[in-house]
């Protein structure tokens, strides 16, 4: 008997689910070129160091998703990720200006290269902004 109350209950959900969700709405990401960039002149090994990062808001609906965080050994790539829903009517904005940040725990006496994405050039190539950090010890 219990399991064919069960049954029934599971039954009774999944035809109370409707596809047709009016109120659903698709989202989208995308890299947004970093404007600026405010890093340490060098890191002390062991620490942990704050980086912040500018970047212009490209429309009323993007928001700050995350970052992309690309390592390679001491080389660390740094994109802006925004989200944004798809087909959705959006301001288009010409200088709203977003600062964003991320710790970073220095683990090693080898200088960090990192390289912040600021968009893409006219050949179609991503361009970086690649800055040396050396490591000292404390």
């Amino acid at each position: 008997m219990r399991k064919i109350l069960i049954l029934c209950v599971l039954t009774l959900s999944l035809a109370s689910c409707s596809l047709d969700d009016n109120n659903y709405v698709e989202y989208d990401t995308e890299f947004v070129p970093i404007e600026s960039v405010t890093i340490p002149e060098e890191f002390v090994f062991g620490s942990t160091h704050q980086i912040f990062m500018t970047y212009f808001r490209p429309t009323s609906c993007h928001s700050f998703y995350d970052f992309f965080y690309e390592i390679n050994y001491n080389e660390r790539t740094v994109a802006v990720v925004d989200i944004f829903p798809i087909g959705q009517q959006c301001e288009v904005l010409e200088e709203e200006e977003v600062e964003v940040s991320f710790n970073f725990q220095v683990n090693s006496m080898e200088p960090y290269v990192f390289r912040f994405y600021q968009g893409v050039d006219e050949t179609g190539d991503d361009v970086y902004y690649i800055v040396e950090v050396p490591v000292v010890e404390e």
